[in-house]
């Protein structure tokens, strides 16, 4: 069967506003939209952070009415999605301004489909189920990793379950996206190296999969430019960045990265290991960042052999000369690459972060569910759910 030539679809908000201070523009951007009732979520473990007051502070010199609803902790639920919607109704909000990492902006994201669409959250689950736009929403980052930003998606977790669950929809992606480096300076080391590997997942992931802006022939398509100059960028920066959290460079081309790396996966999407590092976090809390980390180097070695021309790139990206050896050699060369930043960022093995025994009661569950969630179809080698399960133990 000879393969068609590529035709895929690019979404994106409606608008990206980018650069140091650009937060300071949030009231501008909020008239502009045509709303004066505004709810922000707000991630609660930054809530008294300055430069979250400084936002708050400015909405209110400019005459902006709003109400903070910061319940979220390190993942948003359904319960949290529920509290939050309430919050809306009673204060009769018109739309969403979400500041944080990817937990307040998904759960922003969830609150909206709740008002617009009612029902529990868990019927809105899978691809392609809203029938309307949420109400407006401005994604502010104050991390450079997830990219929910600019996505498609809100990843929500169901304790019910114990299931992290995707609800995408064009429908979600927000009406603006903010991407202000000042706003991550506050981030802790830990936070910076699991966001941007979070990233770093994103962007070779998107680069991977089989979805179909990755497939047919032709001109290379628009995510594999965002993808390869996103590992680049954040190849280069987030050692610096971790290690300095004040220097305002790496920090600026982090956000760049993790902004092409969000591109990437919005629209060619995710593959074997979110499928891993999704149950990490239903079962164990390991936040999600952290969890793409820990198992980014056994899903590529795994995947390795079905898309070795691939991994070279990556290996380029990372800056390695490799022009001249093999696809195979060099695409061990990427792995390397990854494992050598996760040291010297400190990202900890599996057995560090999860009860050993804890993880072997429930191993081929979390397999089972990761599966499910349909990233590792996409996956250039399709794994089985006992294969998932050894890099599980692969990892500890």
């Amino acid at each position: 069967m000879i393969p068609l030539i590529k035709q895929y679809r690019f979404n994106m908000p409606r608008s990206l506003l980018f650069g140091p201070g650009s937060a300071d523009k949030l009231d501008e951007e909020i008239r502009q939209i045509g709303c004066d009732r505004v709810m922000l979520v707000i991630d609660k473990g930054i809530r008294h952070l300055p430069a979250i007051e400084r936002i708050a502070q400015s909405l209110t010199e400019k005459g902006i009415d709003y109400v903070v609803y910061d319940g979220v902790d390190t993942e948003p639920t359904h319960v949290h999605l529920e509290e939050g919607t309430s919050l809306f109704r009673k204060n009769d909000r018109q739309m969403l301004v979400a500041v944080g990492g990817g937990s307040s902006i998904d759960a922003a994201k969830g609150i909206g489909i709740l008002v617009t669409h009612g029902g529990d959250i868990a019927d809105w689950e899978g691809r392609d189920r809203l029938t309307k736009r949420i109400p407006p929403l401005i994604a502010i980052p104050t991390t450079a990793g997830t990219g929910s930003e600019i996505s498609r998606v809100s990843v929500i977790n169901d304790l019910r379950r114990k299931l992290k669950f995707i609800i995408n929809s064009t429908f979600l992606c927000p009406e603006l996206a903010i991407e202000d480096p000042l706003l991550t300076v506050s981030m802790p080391p830990s936070v910076t190296a699991s966001s941007g590997m979070d990233a770093l997942t994103h962007a070779i992931e998107g680069y991977i999969s089989k979805r179909p802006p990755n497939l047919g022939f032709g001109v290379e398509s628009l995510t594999d430019v965002t993808a390869r100059e996103a590992i680049r960028l954040i190849a280069g920066n987030l050692r610096k960045a971790w290690a300095n959290g004040e220097d305002l460079e790496a920090r600026s081309n982090m956000m760049l990265g993790q902004l092409l790396a969000a591109m990437t996966f919005s629209n060619s999407g995710t593959a074997l290991v979110h499928g891993l590092a999704r149950p990490l976090g239903a079962y164990f809390h390991v936040p999600h960042g952290l969890a793409n980390a820990i198992m980014l180097p056994y899903g590529m070695e795994f995947t390795l052999q079905a898309c070795p021309e691939k991994f070279k790139d990556v290996a380029m990206a990372f800056g390695e000369f490799v022009d001249d050896l093999p696809a195979e050699r060099a695409a061990c060369v990427a792995i390397d690459c990854v494992r050598r930043l996760c040291q010297d960022i400190q990202i900890p093995r599996l057995g560090e972060v999860v009860n050993r025994e804890d993880l072997e009661q429930v191993i081929e569950t979390m397999a089972r569910d990761g599966y499910e969630s349909g990233t590792p179809k996409v996956n250039p080698r399709l794994p089985t759910i006992e294969q998932m399960v050894d890099l599980y133990r692969k990892a500890l």
